[in-house]
């Protein structure tokens, strides 16, 4: 089993940038990558951004060149940059942990909100 912690998130103005982290504990050297979802009321959760330990980035459509995914091996933990906010990004951010099994394990989640 793997556990994770998310931090940062809140209220952020358009245009400004926001910092998410998320530690995992538990059997941290099963996990392969990690990323993060997010999900907007009435709206299916979507992937924002995934990396994997050997350092391959992937990003979604509507956040690539504004945002910058990282992860700590030596910590286990993943960070997400988000600059250039619009109200479109407000959701609640998930980290997410996987592993070559095909098991993936979920954070509680974290409100980004973005309003002037």
């Amino acid at each position: 089993q793997v556990q994770l912690v998310e931090s940062g998130g809140g209220l952020v103005q358009p245009g400004g940038s926001v910092r998410l982290s998320c530690a995992a504990s538990g059997n941290v050297f099963s996990i392969s990558g990690m990323g993060w979802f997010r999900q907007a009321p009435g709206k299916q959760r979507e992937l924002v951004a995934s990396i994997i330990r050997a350092g391959r980035m992937n990003y979604a459509d509507a956040v690539k060149g504004r945002s910058t995914i990282s992860m700590d091996n030596a910590k286990n933990t993943v960070t997400l940059q988000l600059n250039s906010l619009k109200p479109e990004d407000g959701a609640v951010y998930y980290c997410i942990a996987y592993n070559r099994f095909g098991d993936d394990y979920w954070g509680q989640g974290t409100q980004v909100t973005v309003s002037s």
